[in-house]
């Protein structure tokens, strides 16, 4: 009678993973060699281990899962489309404020280094707090500097505002690729990075649309009340499905072990094992109403100084692979994405071309395009590393998934050696569009796997990681986009585009050789650094299943 209300019991919970997955003392290399009793993908036990308790973020039904995902793709789509779509109206806004072209870039280039600055205040702050509250109060500070910027009448004003909206949605970089750590086991983390990716690379048709609202009577106004419009319906979502996925595994690990310590059996119980059987099968907690993830209060986690996280997130700096990340983003946004707005508004409304200026956003129609060509290669890097690791006999280097990196690595210069060859040469503008679209087919890669092969490599540490990828990026591509105009003034749009930005990023790609050659001796050293002493790197111990 017991044995059956305990298998009635089972039947009516979800079924929750179990794992014996760890990672060696290398971080990065991972055991995923499947035990008896353990889920698997593929015959690989999954990774991380999920607590066996419904409310732990791994093991939410798959619906949910995406449904998160869903959601941090439109707030990466939005948040870029309010940052880059503005290319259009550089120099309608030269005009209407009296500035030179390149001064009215900044309100570009100075909201770019807010948006990835952020990533330093909120990232410590959502540890400690949790992530629901930063991000529905970043989207509320997202809402607020939309609103300003849609009724700016200076310069300064709209600066103002746009620096305002760019630094709340700034932590959708780095939310994003946490909450899929938190989320999603590690075979999947490619894939699912690399939507987000997509949704943020896919903001760059976002200049499409706000060049043809220029013919409007709200002109370039019109632009920020429809970002406007669509971040309250996603804040609407996200605070009825964004719920909290931060979550102490070992607290809960710990409170299990101790408790089973406190409850063994005794000669009476002995006697009575279904009746311990049935107390087992109640002790597992009870997932969570939906009234309940509504609350507006993450997990607060007391461990955590904001402080702290700030100053040590920049000895990521000399961390090898997070380096990798932050030139790889820094120069394909820089070299490619901001220069792009920059140049193709001024080439294309002067002769030979004499487009529109409602026509003069359509260049990202080539970068699109690249996108969508790369997108169905998003899980390839997941299925290369799976197929290695069984060659491996169940242990996961991070390396694993770098190889599918080798295309992109000479595609996407050579994009940018077709566009300044353009510009330069006036050649048909077919080229722009063409360059354009090598350019962002090779990135994509970059974007998508670095960021997964950094995560994989420093599992432990990712948001601390986060801070140092988002603020070096954007420093790196402020830097290497601030001034554009003016440097192609001066040396030619070959000279700069092609040559220069082309040879930086051909540099930067065949670093790629690099870490799949010796990336595992740089993850062992750095294991033993001082670096890993500072962030107290300790070997993770074989997990016990509860």
């Amino acid at each position: 009678m017991a044995r059956k209300l305990t298998e009635g019991l089972q039947s009516r919970k979800s079924h929750l993973v179990r794992s014996h997955a760890h990672e060696e003392d290398i971080p990065g290399t991972v055991n995923v060699q499947a035990l008896e009793g353990d889920d698997s993908y593929h015959g690989q036990a999954l990774f991380p281990v999920p607590a066996e308790d419904p409310n732990d973020p791994l093991q939410w039904p798959r619906p949910k899962k995406i449904m998160i995902l869903v959601i941090l793709c439109l707030y990466s789509f939005l948040g870029n489309s309010a940052l880059l779509g503005t290319g259009p109206y550089l120099t309608l806004w030269s005009e209407i404020f009296g500035i030179s072209p390149a001064d009215a870039s900044t309100l570009i280039s100075y909201p770019n280094l807010a948006y990835g600055f952020s990533s330093f205040f909120l990232v410590p702050l959502y540890l400690k707090i949790g992530r629901r509250p930063v991000m529905l109060g970043s989207m509320l500070a997202f809402i607020a500097g939309l609103a300003g910027s849609s009724r700016a009448n200076g310069f300064g004003e709209l600066l103002a505002w746009r620096i305002i909206h760019c630094f709340g949605a700034g932590v959708c970089e780095a939310l994003p690729v946490q909450m899929v750590q938190d989320v999603f086991f590690l075979h999947e983390r490619g894939k699912h990075i690399g939507y987000y990716t997509f949704g943020m690379c896919f903001a760059s048709v976002a200049t499409i649309p706000a060049a043809y609202m220029l013919q409007t009577q709200y002109s370039w106004r019109l632009f920020f009340y429809v970002i406007l419009a669509f971040a309250c319906a996603l804040f609407i979502l996200a605070f009825l499905f964004a719920e909290e996925t931060s979550y102490d595994r070992e607290a809960h690990r710990n409170h299990s072990i101790s408790s089973d310590r406190s409850d063994e059996p005794s000669t009476s119980t002995l006697e009575k094992p279904d009746e311990t059987t049935v107390e087992q099968a109640e002790s597992t907690p009870s997932r969570r109403t939906f009234l309940q993830t509504l609350t507006l209060w993450g997990r607060v986690d007391r461990n955590v100084h904001i402080h702290t996280y700030m100053w040590r997130s920049f000895t990521y700096f000399l961390v090898p692979q997070v380096l990798w990340v932050i030139t790889s983003f820094g120069t394909i946004i820089g070299l490619g994405a901001l220069a792009f707005n920059f140049v193709f508004p001024i080439k294309i409304m002067a002769p030979p071309y004499n487009w529109s200026e409602s026509s003069s956003g359509v260049q990202s129609l080539g970068a699109l395009l690249g996108f969508l060509i790369a997108l169905p290669f998003t899980s390839s890097s997941d299925r290369l590393a799976g197929y290695l690791t069984r060659r491996n006999n169940g242990i996961r280097e991070a390396e694993m998934r770098l190889g599918v990196m080798l295309p992109g690595m000479i595609i996407g210069p050579a994009g940018l050696v077709v566009y300044g060859l353009t510009a330069e040469l006036n050649l048909h503008w077919i080229g722009y569009f063409f360059g354009s679209g090598l350019a962002s087919f090779g990135g994509y890669f970059y974007y998508c796997f670095t960021l997964a092969y950094a995560v994989d490599s420093y599992n432990s540490n990712t948001s601390e990681m986060l801070i140092a990828i988002n603020v070096g990026k954007q420093a790196v591509s402020f830097g290497l986009s601030f001034g554009v105009l003016d440097w192609v003034t001066q040396r030619g749009y070959a000279a700069i585009i092609a040559g220069a930005f082309g040879g930086v990023f051909l540099a930067n790609n065949l670093m790629l050789i690099v870490f799949m050659l010796w990336g595992k001796r740089i993850r062992r050293f750095m294991s033993t650094s001082w670096l890993a002493k500072l962030h107290g790197r300790k070997r993770t111990q074989e997990p016990q299943v509860l």
